[in-house]
């Protein structure tokens, strides 16, 4: 019990002088996560406001922008979380501390990614 006391007073101080010191990997994962969530969702919200506002008038379409949106969404934060661990998992293996703008970097970087290989035919010639 005391080992674990002074082990957490320890960090606790270390962290308060630098707080890149001790970033765990449930932490980094969390914070390139959260960048890639809320890139993801910028983007998906302005195209399901374009597809709504076209669709507009077609009997099913805003049914199906809806469903189409969701869908994109769902799927790019699901390949989110395991590129954010993946990332996570390599920086802690490393050894290595993870900075607020690297966190940045990867996690929007992850969602122009994926507009790129949306937008390209790379998939189609798989």
């Amino acid at each position: 019990m005391q080992c674990f006391k002074v082990t957490y007073l320890k960090t606790y101080c270390l962290r308060n002088i630098n707080p890149l010191f001790d970033c765990f990997l449930s932490e980094m994962w969390y914070w390139v996560f959260l960048w890639a969530l809320f890139s993801s969702l910028f983007v998906h919200g302005a195209v399901g406001v374009l597809m709504f506002v076209m669709l507009q008038r077609h009997r099913q379409g805003r049914l199906i922008s809806v469903i189409v949106v969701s869908i994109g969404f769902l799927g790019s934060i699901t390949g989110a979380m395991i590129t954010s661990a993946a990332v996570a998992g390599i920086y802690r293996v490393a050894g290595k501390n993870m900075a607020p703008l690297e966190a940045l970097v990867f996690g929007v970087g992850q969602t122009v990614l994926t507009l790129i290989i949306s937008f390209s035919r790379i998939l189609a010639t798989l």
